[in-house]
């Protein structure tokens, strides 16, 4: 199975790359992974929404010029649905055994994600209704894709 992340932004801390880099080299164990990132938008103090709009649309679009026709998509947002690890991994597991070859996680930008972005998406997925750092959010992200796949070859990972 073919895993892509698709972020918008890059990351700026050393430790977060650190962090990136270990759950890539232990999830190169169950999938092959890619990490594409996509410029993202400045916005201005105190933009108002016509210009927010336009910015998620720009880097929606950016995103969505990575995405292949028959991957599923899946787009971290906060409206939607919260699983827990085990729900993670059977939902991984079973688009696996349905022949679904790449799974696509999207994470967006400060301002989220556009309406082009989101209808694209397959499934909605939401880690918390609190707000996170992108950068930590690839991090939060990769670790419970890791998760999900000691968890599907019932090997013993940390509760």
């Amino acid at each position: 199975m073919k895993i892509t992340l698709i972020t918008v932004g890059k990351i700026k801390e050393r430790f977060f790359e650190a962090a990136i880099e270990e759950y890539s080299k232990r999830l190169s164990r169950y999938c092959r992974l890619e990490i594409l990132q996509v410029a993202d938008e400045k916005t201005p103090d105190g933009a108002k929404e016509a210009l927010e709009r336009q910015i998620r649309e720009k880097e929606g679009e950016r995103i969505l010029s990575h995405i292949r026709d028959g991957a599923y998509v899946i787009a971290l947002a906060i409206e939607g649905k919260q699983l827990s690890s085990e729900e993670l991994a059977a939902r991984i597991n079973r688009l696996g055994v349905e022949g679904k070859g790449q799974l696509v996680f999207i994470i967006g930008g400060s301002l989220g994600l556009s309406k082009a972005v989101m209808n694209r998406a397959d499934y909605h997925l939401s880690f918390s209704p609190m707000t996170f750092p992108h950068q930590l959010m690839r991090v939060i992200l990769l670790e419970q894709i890791y998760r999900s796949f000691r968890i599907i070859a019932g090997e013993p990972y940390h509760k």
